[in-house]
């Protein structure tokens, strides 16, 4: 059992052993200030090399198409962003993280650091999700470490002596105040007199993953009309901008209520509220869901909605994620619906910033492939 002194460090080989990738999350988080930087070590088997090299290179590319077009010639993807440096031979000695100072010690002399800053407003990892029985590999944006060998950083690496590992950007919360989602909607009929009235807000902006939406509604019937119930709904809008900008519209999860109703003409100030939870296993099965691209055996949820700030460029942004709910009141065959729409932020937590990583203390291995084995030490994966 690993103490609070430990650093967990997950590892992964190449098939022939002669690198091996240390990192110590998967998971790199977007504060808006600022970006987790990608942070690592290689340990290298110089004696193996004969003279080649040794690179490392971040990847964020945008899939917009199944992998099998690209087999037929048609490029179905968008790199936006790519760095590679140097590993080994070290062309340069920068300061070691904390991190990297205490997985070099356990290591030992053949350990080579890497770090990659990335810039800032790039794309969350986000996939969109495919109908059932189709390659997971559709549509999305994907975050990708690869390490290899190779005599030039352009080169195709040996056979056997590459390690890819898939990690993540998300975007946390911000801590600013946002304002009250409310609307309010009049509906006046031709041929008839009177109106409907429908008022409803939510009881905050910005709500965490698996946290319940209250929906507040007010209804006036001025009319001699009957409301015959009301539905409402939570819908992620995803919006891809590409060569031509397309938005989607999906219903993650749906309510109807018939409990007061029908509502009468000439009833007023019917006060009704409402909960939903927005959940992916609502709509699990729905192609076209946009979710936290996810990682060697960990889950995954629906996606955050995107931040942008008033630097972000929608070129690079990949999948614009927003959510609104919409409350619809039903009036019955022939007649058309009442309804109005209010946007909210779906987002994780903000975490607190992370302090100094101790430099003493035991660092605990485990393989990328064994990640649900806790305690798990020394290994190493196959690539």
């Amino acid at each position: 059992m690993a103490t609070n002194s430990q650093t967990r460090v997950y590892t992964k080989s190449s098939a022939n052993g002669k690198i091996t990738v240390y990192l110590g999350k998967q998971d790199f988080v977007d504060h808006i200030s600022h970006i987790d930087p990608v942070e690592g070590v290689v340990e290298v088997d110089s004696s193996s090399l004969q003279g080649c090299k040794v690179f490392a290179h971040v990847l964020v590319a945008f899939r917009y198409g199944r992998g099998d077009l690209d087999v037929m010639g048609l490029q179905c993807r968008k790199d936006l962003f790519r760095s590679c440096q140097q590993v080994f031979p070290k062309t340069d000695q920068k300061p070691l993280t904390p991190f990297q100072e205490r997985v070099t010690r356990a290591v030992g002399s053949n350990s080579c650091p890497f770090l990659f800053e990335l810039p800032r407003n790039l794309a969350d990892t986000v996939r969109i999700q495919p109908p059932m029985g189709e390659s997971d590999k559709q549509c999305g944006v994907d975050y990708e470490l690869k390490v290899y060998v190779a005599n030039n950083e352009d080169d195709k690496p040996q056979s056997g002596s590459s390690v890819r590992v898939a990690i993540r950007k998300l975007t946390f919360s911000t801590e600013e105040e946002a304002s009250q989602p409310r609307d309010v909607v009049v509906r006046n009929f031709i041929l008839g007199s009177g109106n409907i009235r429908l008022e409803a807000s939510l009881d905050k902006e910005r709500y965490y993953h698996g946290e319940q939406i209250a929906i507040n509604t007010i209804i006036d019937n001025n009319s001699s009309k009957v409301v015959k119930k009301m539905k409402f709904s939570v819908v992620q809008q995803n919006s891809l901008h590409l060569h031509d900008d397309t938005t989607t519209y999906i219903v993650i999860s749906e309510k109807e209520c018939s409990e007061g109703f029908p509502i009468e003409h000439n009833v007023t100030g019917v006060n009704k509220v409402f909960h939903i939870t927005p959940s992916l296993a609502d709509c699990r099965h729905k192609s076209g869901v946009a979710v936290d691209g996810n990682v060697m055996y960990q889950d995954t949820g629906l996606a955050s909605s995107t931040v942008l700030t008033k630097d972000s460029e929608l070129d690079t942004a990949g999948i614009v994620v927003a959510y609104l709910v919409k409350v619809r009141l039903i009036l019955g065959f022939g007649k058309k619906d009442l309804s109005l729409e209010l946007p909210f932020t779906l987002t994780h937590p903000k975490m607190p910033e992370p302090s100094s990583v101790q430099r003493t203390g035991a660092v605990v291995f485990e393989e990328f492939s064994r990640r649900r084995v806790a305690g798990c030490e020394g290994g190493k994966a196959e690539d």
